[in-house]
């Protein structure tokens, strides 16, 4: 094996490891709610725009009705919760991997030398 390949690192060991565990947990304790939220809201406007033409077709403002602004807000809403959760990365995610990160590159690192 090369070096390269051979680092000294047991990723598999790595991710048994409490903090790892944690780590996982924490990206999916938000993850998953948000993927679900999201994908009932989008759901909600296809349902509603497929069997509630009425209610979709509603004027809100001049020719603007329920439906576009519907539409409108599952962008707004897609932003929304990337910047969210870009924000949660960095603030939550990104310390204790960085952690993860320095200490496996220094097992290599010592593995190297």
């Amino acid at each position: 094996m090369t070096d390269s390949v051979n680092t000294g690192v047991d990723f598999l060991k790595e991710e048994e490891t409490p903090e790892f565990k944690a780590l996982k947990r924490k990206r999916f304790s938000v993850v998953i709610p948000l993927s679900i939220a999201f994908l009932v809201w989008y759901f909600l406007y296809v349902i509603l725009s497929t069997y509630a033409h009425d209610f979709m077709s509603t004027k809100v403002v001049g020719e603007i009705n329920i439906g576009l602004v519907f539409g409108l807000l599952q962008f707004v809403t897609t932003f929304g919760i990337t910047m969210f959760y870009v924000s949660f990365a960095n603030k939550k995610l990104d310390p204790p991997a960085e952690e993860i990160r320095e200490r496996l590159t220094a097992q290599s690192e010592g593995h190297l030398s």
